[in-house]
């Protein structure tokens, strides 16, 4: 499970901001923050599949993933963690990757993806689970969304509480005010409400007790695979003058650490 709430070309200050948490086995390989691709991507890295769950580049580009929810998965499925990455190696438009991998999403398992160009003010979001209306593809809209590990933004209670409470949080501020991003994190994303098991979405393995973890926000449980919840807490603000500030809190060894890399976007192409 993940799940983020984004804020998108709605604020005078800042044209994005995302509060994101990665949900996973506590044993699975992953480097937090590092500089790849020879100094050009910024994020963590999946150690298993290669891949990445949030990374941004030097020229103002982010990806940012989660699963979809689902009781049946592909065998020897492609790697989702790639599609953030094979994006911002491109140097494609988001419209323009994102329809080039709809030819291929039956070979991957459930996903949704969020695609960013700030120097073009573009964000698609691309899923190969789309809802009725059958778009893989769609324009995302100005103002605040939230992604989980269902379509953009869901019904689930735990995607309305967060964004209900992301809202609140930007109401303490004014427009000309910085936002403490860290605080932001330290107040939204560790909420560990769940909600009664007769209004879980019923998509998980039984005894349906076993989903009741997954509905807060932060979540820390007992699989039988060992223990499983939220390890990584990113923040990942722009401003408009192009400053990135990429702010990374994660779990390792039961200790929690904090790691924070700022950067300026390159404006124009070399």
């Amino acid at each position: 499970m993940c799940i983020a709430v984004f804020m998108w070309e709605t604020h005078p200050l800042y044209p994005f901001v995302l509060l994101f948490n990665r949900d996973e086995n506590h044993n699975r390989p992953t480097e937090p923050l590092i500089w790849w691709e020879g100094g050009e991507i910024l994020g963590g890295r999946d150690g298993q599949a290669g891949g990445t769950w949030l990374a941004s580049s030097r020229d103002g580009r982010i990806a940012f993933l989660t699963n979809f929810r689902e009781l049946q998965s592909i065998p020897q499925a492609k790697s989702r963690g790639n599609l953030p990455v094979d994006f911002l190696k491109s140097k494609k438009k988001p419209i323009e990757f994102a329809e080039e991998v709809v030819e291929e999403v039956d070979q991957y398992n459930g996903f949704n993806l969020i695609l960013v160009d700030i120097r073009s003010k573009s964000m698609v979001y691309l899923t190969n689970r789309p809802e009725e209306d059958g778009n893989f593809v769609t324009e995302v809209s100005p103002g605040i969304h939230v992604l989980t590990n269902a379509n953009l933004d869901p019904p689930w209670l735990k995607a309305r509480r967060l964004d209900r409470n992301f809202r609140e949080a930007l109401a303490k501020y004014g427009n000309d005010d910085e936002l403490l991003v860290k605080e932001m994190v330290a107040g939204l994303m560790t909420d560990t409400t769940t909600d009664d098991i007769s209004s879980l979405p019923q998509i998980y393995p039984p005894p349906p007790e076993a989903e009741h973890p997954t509905s807060a926000i932060y979540i820390d449980t007992t699989r039988s695979q060992g223990r499983y919840g939220t390890r990584y807490q990113s923040a990942l603000t722009v401003k408009s003058d192009g400053e990135v500030c990429f702010y990374l809190r994660y779990l390792d060894k039961d200790l929690w650490k904090e790691h924070t890399v700022t950067y300026q976007i390159r404006m124009t192409t070399e």
